[in-house]
């Protein structure tokens, strides 16, 4: 796509959210094809994740991690101690605050999890070259 004005800061964020929100539905859909529970979307997929890569750690530290609402972190931890995916368990050093735990039965969810998650990747972005992935990547980092 040739333009010949450079487009507004408007007109580029309204794509890039709208592209967003397109890649999120087909990232979500192609999870759902690899056979991962419903309940478990593509961000608390991410919660998990993070949660695996730092075992035993707070609800707000996590909230603060992955850079969510307390509430949310609430609303994600009430499904996944349902589908007894986690534990809460008490923090001795703070009684005030809550450790996270993952269950043994989450452990090879996540795996298959991480496996769909890089395969729905990899087919969202394949229309992409190497070079343009490059270049996207050092756009998106300018925006941080």
């Amino acid at each position: 796509m040739v333009q010949s004005k450079a487009p507004t800061a408007s007109d580029l964020l309204q794509i890039l959210f709208k592209t967003n929100h397109l890649l999120h539905q087909q990232f979500e859909k192609h999870i759902a094809n690899y056979g991962i529970p419903d309940y478990l979307t593509g961000p608390r997929l991410r919660f998990l994740i993070v949660l695996e890569e730092n075992p035993n750690i707070r609800m707000n530290d996590i909230a603060k991690q992955i850079g969510i609402q307390p509430r949310t972190v609430t609303q994600y931890v009430d499904t996944l101690e349902k589908e007894e995916l986690l534990i809460r368990l008490p923090d001795p050093e703070d009684r005030r605050a809550t450790l996270l735990q993952l269950t043994e039965a989450a452990l090879p969810l996540i795996k298959k999890s991480r496996a769909g998650m890089s395969e729905a990747a990899e087919k969202l972005l394949e229309p992409l070259s190497d070079e343009q992935r490059i270049q996207f990547l050092t756009i998106l980092s300018t925006l941080k």
